[in-house]
């Protein structure tokens, strides 16, 4: 089915920083009436930061929803308006304090279609160099403790094998430089 189905209403229940949430009355092909909940997200990036060297720079972060730190990849949300290459650009700068000369997209996935509308933008990362004094000052948002280290990807398919890469949008973006 490639057609749509246009809600007959949309409530809004929740409205918070990063996404908000919906309920949407709709009818389904079939003509079975559903109130369907959706988280309505901007849009994010991905970046696959790939050093001169062949690495992939993962982040550390702790994630609260899972209670855990985990290794993944640099990613987060745009911003209104923003367009996906500049914030795979700002995104780099900010989570792992590098800058890429080249961004090059790979593609894009739904992570969770079932109830969410985000699309990732997946970027490669290259020419990474140390910000300069004409830059833009990046900083990480608030809720960022972040830890960047550069891995081999034989040693990051190694961490998923093994169960220490739990992260789906890291595993999904190994499959893109595969």
């Amino acid at each position: 089915m490639n057609n749509p189905i246009v809600p007959d209403q949309i409530r809004k229940v929740f409205t918070g920083r990063i996404f908000t949430v919906t309920i949407e009355s709709i009818t389904l092909p079939r003509g079975e009436r559903l109130e369907a909940e959706v988280i309505r997200h901007p849009g994010s990036v991905v970046l696959i930061p790939m050093t001169d060297a062949g690495e992939i720079v993962l982040v550390r972060q702790y994630r609260h929803a899972i209670g855990r730190s985990a290794w993944e990849l640099p990613a987060g949300s745009l911003k209104k308006n923003e367009d996906p290459k500049e914030a795979a650009i700002r995104e780099c700068h900010e989570e792992i304090g590098l800058i890429p000369s080249s961004v090059e997209r790979l593609g894009a996935f739904f992570p969770t279609p079932g109830y969410c509308d985000e699309e990732m933008n997946f970027y490669r990362a290259s020419g990474l160099r140390e910000p300069s004094a004409g830059d833009p000052e990046a900083k990480q948002d608030e809720d960022e403790d972040i830890e960047a280290k550069p891995f081999a990807v034989d040693a990051i398919r190694r961490m998923v094998a093994s169960g220490e890469i739990i992260d789906l949008k890291t595993v999904a973006g190994l499959m893109l430089i595969s």
